[in-house]
């Protein structure tokens, strides 16, 4: 079977799966599972085939034409480089980490089989966004994956929390999608063609007309997908979705599909100096600003949403230099270690009988109750956090360095002013996420919250994936070595000034965090924080769902309280109320944007009402009254008849009269 037969069937498995999900579920539900893993798993090794016999050298293309448009064709192809073979193993591991966790997290949740054929089916659009050559073709992946997200963040549908958090997602990212339509019909038009290849040609030549309209137009999209300010705001709500589709959508699937397509398309967004500088300004808000907000947050997967948003950041900011190596290659070590912190957040949401509002500040002791959550988190957060040796380090090293370089000059590939944003806003950045890393860290397993029931031991599905995932996030980073080969032969090795400056600034957030932990604790020992409800249920899913149903954590009445143990409180200060909810971002877009349209709602609900269905009831009125009145003349009385039909031939006469005396 030849490698683009075997590229065919990496996204087409789990479209079949998903399809045979989906009819079976109800009338087989025995072949759920397997329908849920097999596919995917075996999608994963057909993509490791491909990428081995990739071996990033020569890009593999194939293609053929769907029909003939008339104009701009569009082909079904293939276009596999380093880049795409690597990203599409990456996909196919979280997503079969994925399937296999959830047989344990949702075994009991009555729409299982609906949820794993979702899941397998936004497998297969990002694998089809990934190895796509055509960018319509894209398209339709980048689109399915939107549905996908909307019903599977809306998984608990009962509650209002999930409804809003998933028509939220759906209307941001369309919000962007609509420039980033009109920018790829309007580069094909320039290219004369959707294919990838035939693009970066015609920009290779400089026959693009107007690059700084296409690539602004197009990083709206991007900004929509990936989560990138100022279109970031419904990642955190999206929280409200089950623990696995946040781990998929975070680490492999939906807000990698904008750096990707960035990654891939870089050419064209270098051809302008204005778009390069305005996506540094994006990475660089984004960076920062998700970092303060995820050291305000006491929800644990917030604080993971917003930490996705911050290296969604780095990895644009690694666009914005002009190094798309650098950035793909921190989305493929991010992929992991995110992956592993949800999945592990999943267990401790589990084990502590919180929900998907988990207060860190009331955990205590699951450092015990949960060893694997416990070390294979910290693997995830040291990685988070970039300290050598774990993979975080080499990749984010990877950005900080491009960024270097370009600021002082060594290359000029992007604007020096790019450089310098993405560099300086990146070591801010390095302080605070490891500043919130430890903060996550010591609130969770060292909390001195109250101590919620034992809800017994994990099912092995949830444990296991956890270690498995725990492998990249400790050694993806040491494999420098043969990488090259797939990152267009860029030399990953670490550079000196960046990793001290890095590493050093990063230990600086974390012993400061500890210290504001120290002082905060002992704040905390005066503070009785009261009982904790219990909660019976026996699988995560259903603690996930009732909890979230209840509308707020387990913690009764101290739930909402501000806590002294919290060190995020002390190191932000009176920032910290204003982190807490985003930066009131939303309360800013209520007002531009969505009062407006509700005001302009409410006058065409008015003119409908009051006007138009005014005039129709009054066109119907008339003939109403008209015959009521002829109705009214029909007695039934010949004598009547015969009155007013005399009356009538008497006026008529007189009339004919005046009018003869007249003449």
């Amino acid at each position: 079977m030849t490698t683009t037969t075997l590229a065919v069937l990496v996204p087409l498995l789990p479209f079949l799966g998903a399809a045979a999900g989906l009819l079976l579920g109800r009338t087989a539900p025995g072949f759920v599972r397997p329908l849920a893993v097999l596919p995917v798993l075996a999608s994963l090794v057909l993509a490791v085939t491909v990428a081995v016999d990739q071996g990033g050298g020569q890009a593999i293309n194939s293609r053929t034409e769907l029909t003939p448009t008339g104009s701009v064709p569009i082909e079904l192809g293939l276009h596999i480089d380093g880049f795409a073979a690597l990203v599409a193993v990456l996909v196919g591991v979280v997503a079969t980490c994925v399937q296999i966790y959830s047989t344990g997290y949702l075994r009991d949740d009555p729409r299982y089989p609906s949820y794993a054929a979702l899941v397998s089916l936004f497998t297969s659009a990002m694998l089809l966004v990934v190895y796509s050559g055509d960018l319509m073709v894209l398209l339709v992946g980048w689109e399915v994956m939107g549905i996908c997200s909307y019903f599977l963040v809306g998984h608990y549908w009962e509650t209002p929390e999930a409804r809003a958090a998933s028509l939220k997602a759906f209307l941001v990212t369309k919000l962007g999608d609509v420039p980033f339509l009109i920018g790829l019909f309007a580069l094909a038009t320039d290219a004369g063609s959707f294919r990838i290849t035939t693009v970066l040609g015609t920009v290779a030549s400089g026959g693009l007309h107007h690059p700084t309209l296409v690539a602004l137009l197009l990083l709206a999209g991007v900004a929509g997908k990936s989560a990138l300010f100022p279109l970031h705001t419904w990642l955190p709500d999206a929280m409200a979705g089950p623990t696995p589709v946040s781990a998929l959508i975070h680490a492999a699937t939906m807000v990698a599909a904008g750096i990707y397509f960035v990654a891939r398309l870089l050419p064209v967004f270098q051809a302008s100096a204005a778009a390069m500088v305005v996506l540094a300004v994006m990475a660089g808000v984004t960076m920062v600003g998700s970092g303060l907000a995820a050291l305000a947050q006491d929800d644990i997967k917030r604080v993971l949403a917003y930490s996705t948003i911050g290296q969604l950041g780095y990895m644009a900011g690694a666009l914005a230099v002009g190094d798309r190596g650098a950035a793909v290659f921190h989305l493929l070590a991010h992929g992991a270690f995110k992956a592993l912190l949800f999945l592990a957040a999943g267990v401790i949401i589990h084990a502590s009988g919180t929900n998907s509002l988990a207060a860190m500040s009331r955990m205590k002791d699951l450092r015990i109750r949960v060893p694997d959550a416990f070390w294979t988190m910290t693997v995830a957060l040291l990685a988070l956090a970039a300290i050598p040796p774990f993979s975080g380090f080499f990749s984010k090293e990877a950005v900080l360095g491009a960024a270097e370089h370009v600021a002082t000059g060594h290359t000029e590939q992007a604007p020096g002013a790019a450089g310098w944003i993405v560099l300086v806003t990146g070591l801010v950045t390095a302080v605070l996420t490891a500043a919130y890393a430890t903060r996550l860290w010591l609130l969770a397993f060292r909390g001195h919250g109250v101590e919620a029931p034992d809800h017994g031991r994990q099912p092995f599905a949830m444990t296991a994936v956890l270690w498995v995932l725990a492998i990249p996030s400790l050694a993806f980073g040491l494999a420098i070595g043969p990488l090259p080969d797939w990152f267009d032969g860029r030399d990953l090795t670490p550079v000196l000034t960046t990793s001290v400056l890095g590493t050093g600034l990063a230990l600086v957030g974390g012993i400061v965090t500890y210290g504001a932990w120290r002082h905060t604790t002992a704040l905390a020992a005066r503070v009785p924080l009261g009982a904790v409800a219990a909660h019976p249920d026996a699988d995560a899913g259903h603690v996930e769902a009732e909890a979230i149903a209840a509308h707020e954590p387990v913690f009764g009445d101290v739930a909402h309280a501000p806590d002294p143990a919290d060190p995020g409180r002390l190191l932000l200060g009176p920032l910290h109320r204003h982190a807490a909810v985003g930066f009131h971002l939303d309360t800013v877009y209520s007002v531009l944007f969505v009062r407006p349209v509700q005001a302009g709602a409410s006058l065409v609900r008015f003119l409908d009402r009051e006007v138009v269905d005014t005039y129709v009831r009054g066109a119907g009125a008339l003939p109403r009254w008209l015959g009521t009145a002829v109705r009214r003349a029909q007695t039934g009385n010949v004598q009547t008849y015969v009155s007013a039909l005399l009356a009538g031939t008497v006026v008529l006469v007189v009339a004919a009269l005046l009018v003869a005396t007249g003449a």
